[in-house]
């Protein structure tokens, strides 16, 4: 079977499989009104991109790619505003970071489409639970509920945190952590639309996505450059694989095949070569891991690493 045909098959194998690759999300839903300051904030941001984080060696911000629907600056953008205090991660901005990975992944073809498709499902159901917070006078975490300084947790234990006194429930991952699980809303023994178990699921792909630029922004010392569809397909084996059927693990190297070429993610970004992509990306990579282990903290500090 040649690459064509092994690439038609995975289409329909594709969308057998996707149900058990990320269970089905809720409806679509807009989060307006959480953070509002995100908004004014994140302009700054895609002005300037001036933090030391956000800057190559060279120091020179990222700037828009022309005629491109995902935005490498705007990913970047997101993600820096993520970073809330030094443990925790606002969650309006981690969900726009993750809407610009969606773009990203969609620009890759039709196959790893239908994967963001299922992201984002993941990312309605928070919209869904923080609109539906809000409009519940419980939402609120005023002082007595949500004292500055400490959170309950599964084990019992108290964590320094860093909120505002009128901060919502879905206001960041930790304050959702410990609204859901004061509420009862987490189960530990079986499946729910919570946004802890949601979280889970993306926090496990995030990993996946950022082994992957990781690898794509590598440069060989010696040796040839390897393929895209070769480096998500490894990407994929070391981590979510692990959550995954035989099923679902033959399908995901079929979808891989039809990843496009490395001169693809060139243009994407607006490089010109494997070292502009490199110095691209690892930016990117870099800002995703605060974020990936901002997270793991949070989860695992609540045994939540393995929720159903």
């Amino acid at each position: 079977m040649g690459v064509k045909s092994k690439a038609a098959a995975a289409i329909v194998v594709l969308l057998l499989f996707l149900g058990s690759l990320w269970l089905q999300g809720g409806p679509d839903y807009h989060w307006d009104s959480c953070l509002k300051v995100y908004d004014q904030v994140n302009k700054l941001h895609q002005l300037s991109n001036s933090s030391e984080a956000d800057r190559a060696d060279d120091g020179r911000p990222l700037e828009e790619c022309p005629g491109q629907i995902f935005q490498v600056s705007l990913l970047l953008s997101h993600l820096l505003a993520s970073q809330a205090s030094t443990s925790d991660v606002l969650l309006q901005p981690y969900l726009s970071s993750w809407d610009e990975l969606v773009k990203f992944m969609e620009a890759l073809g039709p196959m790893v489409g239908l994967i963001s498709k299922e992201i984002e499902s993941k990312t309605t159901i928070f919209r869904q639970l923080a609109l539906m917070a809000e409009e519940g006078p419980e939402a609120e975490l005023s002082p007595d509920k949500y004292p500055v300084g400490s959170v309950s947790t599964k084990t019992g234990t108290e964590n320094k945190l860093e909120i505002s006194q009128h901060a919502t429930a879905y206001h960041s991952i930790r304050s959702m952590i410990w609204f859901e699980m004061n509420r009862g809303l987490v189960d530990f023994n079986q499946q729910t639309d919570s946004g802890c178990r949601t979280l889970l699921r993306l926090h496990r792909a995030l990993l996946w996505l950022k082994l992957f630029l990781q690898k794509l922004a590598e440069t060989p010392v010696a040796g040839r450059l390897r393929s895209p569809s070769e480096l998500c397909r490894e990407a994929y084996q070391s981590t979510l694989a692990y959550h995954h059927t035989w099923f679902v693990h033959k399908a995901a190297e079929l979808a891989f095949i039809a990843m496009p070429k490395r001169s693809f993610f060139y243009r994407l970004v607006c490089v010109q070569n494997q070292e502009e992509l490199g110095a691209v990306l690892t930016r990117v990579v870099h800002a995703i891991g605060k974020i990936y282990e901002r997270t793991q903290g949070a989860l695992e500090e609540n045994g939540m690493l393995d929720l159903p």
